[in-house]
């Protein structure tokens, strides 16, 4: 297990971002469900990237890596009988999957690793098998599928993950019918199905949207095509987070027209009292005096972490709420939040829903359990800038998962994190 000790150093300079880990992954999907080769760039390795990847092989795409350049032929995706996903912690990769196997008439193992078998997969057992496919689970993973997907009407509600709408927003235009999708609850996290409906659209699949939901029509065919992905705005929130309590940031690479739903921390840095600059390619960030706000996470989940890390620094209290599907994440996050902050000196209180952050001067220091969870740890990371002594965080390594370059482009900026047995 690997550890980061950080010795307190504020951060400062010009970084640029790594490119959208949700981007690509709705890009490699597309792009393996199209009948030619495709070209993706820039794109990074993570772990959840590399099982993506992984995946569209075993369902028989062929792919090449060069130089950040991903390369996909799609031509014989989904022409196998049967095929083993091993989705490693990625639950995008499996909610995402799924349906496309069953699309393709595969018969499917669906493994993974980390708290991935146990996290939730009930809305597909609920909806594929009233579509023609067999589902055999104990619970979780590893789950086997069979049977042809069938075209319909997909009953789901919208306050789930949205992965699970995404999974069948690429699957349905593969099926001879018509599809629709009846949302039965308001929708969550509506950023990334834009994003989902963006790079559909990209590959030639039409979706159109209604008042029940959304509605898929069949025998479309995805188009190879030649794409530069996007800069993360939910990995440039940690470094634009960094300036808002520490010194002046730049990052770099982000498109500010972007529908990504975490581009959601502009607004958020300003609410709480920073000073936040935009250009059409880049964000600068400076501290001032920081105030205590309410934050309805309903729509940007994965951005609690580090906005509590902002609220510990900000004078007075800070809210989240609405965010109760952060309990079913890589970690509780609600509570490994909670836990990290308040181990450094923080005050920090967990509610069902949500958290309550009243701001300090500065922490003390210690040591941060990162309960294998990316983001908690690169969270504690950015706070452990104003720090009074060293900050150690356990299980440095998940950074893997989604930012690999974290701690070498934190160091970069001025951080002093020395990593041991990161490898």
């Amino acid at each position: 297990m690997a550890e980061a000790v950080i010795k307190p150093k504020l951060l400062k300079g010009c970084i640029a971002v790594p490119p959208s880990k949700s981007d690509v992954h709705r890009a490699v999907i597309c792009a393996s469900l199209s009948r030619g080769v495709s070209v993706l760039s820039p794109v990074d390795l993570s772990n959840d990237i590399k099982a993506t990847i992984r995946c569209i092989e075993a369902l028989g795409a062929v792919t090449r890596y060069t130089d950040r350049t991903l390369t996909i032929d799609g031509t014989k995706c989904l022409q196998k009988d049967t095929a083993l996903l091993n989705c490693g912690e990625s639950g995008s990769t499996l909610r995402f999957l799924i349906p496309v196997a069953a699309a393709g008439n595969v018969s499917a193992t669906f493994t993974g690793e980390g708290r991935l078998p146990q996290r939730p997969i009930g809305i597909y057992l609920e909806t594929l098998p009233q579509a023609g496919v067999y589902c055999r689970t104990e619970g979780g993973l590893p789950l086997k599928i069979s049977g042809q997907l069938k075209s319909g009407i997909f009953s789901l509600p919208g306050n789930v993950s949205s992965q699970f709408i995404t999974g069948l927003l690429f699957a349905l235009p593969l099926l001879d019918g018509n599809s629709e999708i009846h949302l039965t609850s308001p929708l969550e996290s509506a950023g990334y199905i834009d994003m989902t409906l963006e790079t559909l659209e990209i590959f030639g699949i039409h979706v159109s949207k209604n008042d029940q939901g959304f509605f898929i029509p069949g025998n479309q065919s995805y188009q190879p095509q030649t794409l530069t992905t996007q800069g993360d705005w939910s990995q440039a929130a940690f470094f634009l987070s960094a300036g808002a309590i520490g010194a002046e940031i730049t990052v770099t690479g982000l498109d500010t027209s972007s529908c990504q739903g975490d581009k959601e921390i502009l607004s958020l840095l300003t609410r709480f009292g920073a000073e936040v600059h935009t250009t059409p390619n880049a964000v600068n960030v400076k501290r001032k005096e920081l105030h205590g706000i309410e934050i309805d996470a309903r729509q940007i989940p994965d951005l609690v972490p580090v906005l509590s890390v902002v609220a510990c620094f900000a004078k007075g209290t800070t809210k989240i709420y609405n965010a109760e599907r952060l309990r079913i994440k890589e970690s509780d996050r609600l509570t490994a939040v909670a836990q990290a902050l308040n181990a450094l000196g923080g005050q920090v209180r967990e509610f069902p829903d949500g958290l309550e952050i009243t701001g300090v001067s500065s922490l003390r220091g210690g040591t941060a359990e990162g309960c294998n969870d990316h983001r908690i740890v690169m969270s504690a990371a950015v706070a452990a800038q104003l720090a009074k002594t060293e900050v150690h965080i356990t299980d440095a390594e998940s950074i893997r998962k989604s930012y690999p370059d974290f701690f070498e482009d934190y160091n970069s900026l001025g951080g002093n994190a020395d990593v041991i047995n990161l490898g």
